[in-house]
């Protein structure tokens, strides 16, 4: 009586790709990415206050102070434009005409 042959089948795996198929997409620093505008994100405190006080140094820079106030400047300037031309006194001009 002979004995059966045994079929074995055998497969290489590379477990690099099979980990990195299970674990999703990966975050790329070069790349771009968007979000829904409902997105949630978490901070842990830690996290947050580091980002705060980061924020509030940056902010009361004197250079900052300068571009924040350029920023209320110009905004007053717009809002005094959109209230000259909502009265009359500003009027479109046509792309063929120069203003000054």
């Amino acid at each position: 009586m002979t004995k059966p042959k045994n079929n074995y089948m055998s497969e290489v795996i590379n477990f690099e790709e099979v980990q990195q198929e299970q674990q999703g997409p990966k975050f790329d620093p070069n790349k771009k990415y968007t979000w829904n505008m409902d997105s949630k994100f978490e901070l842990n405190g830690r996290d947050f206050g580091m980002l705060l006080n980061a924020m509030r140094a940056v902010i009361n820079t004197k250079e900052a102070q300068t571009i924040l106030l350029a920023k209320e400047a110009g905004d007053v300037l717009e809002s005094t434009l959109a209230a000259a031309v909502e009265t009359g006194v500003v009027v479109e001009v046509s792309e063929n005409k120069a203003s000054l």
